[in-house]
C-alpha cells in the first residue's frame, strides 16, 4: 500500500510539473517604447509605462543599437537621461 501510494504521488507530481507555464519569448518592437517618445524628444519626466516599457525592452537595447535608424534615439542625452530615471542601463554593445 505504501509503495502504491508513492508511485502514485511521483507520477502526479510529474504530471504537474510538466504542465508548469513556460516564459513567453520576448519580442523586440521598437514600437513598445513609443510610450517614451515625449521624454526622449522634449525632455519631459517618463511616465510609469515609459519605465516599464523601457524595463521590458531592455534585453532588445543592443539589436536597437544596430540599427541606424534607431540609435541616435538610444544614444541621445534625453534617452540616457529617461533610462537613468527609469533606472534602466543602456548596455554598451
Amino acid at each position: 500500500m505504501m509503495k502504491t501510494n508513492f508511485i502514485l504521488l511521483c507520477l502526479v507530481s510529474a504530471l504537474l510539473l510538466s504542465y508548469a507555464p513556460t516564459a513567453m519569448p520576448l519580442t523586440c518592437s521598437p514600437s513598445q517604447l513609443s510610450s517614451c517618445a515625449g521624454p526622449i524628444l522634449n525632455g519631459t519626466p517618463p511616465t510609469q509605462i515609459c519605465c516599464s516599457n523601457l524595463k521590458a525592452q531592455q534585453p532588445c537595447f543592443c539589436q536597437y543599437l544596430k540599427n541606424p535608424a534607431l540609435s541616435p534615439y538610444i544614444n541621445s542625452p534625453n534617452a540616457r537621461k529617461v533610462a537613468a530615471t527609469c533606472k534602466v542601463s543602456i548596455p554598451i554593445c
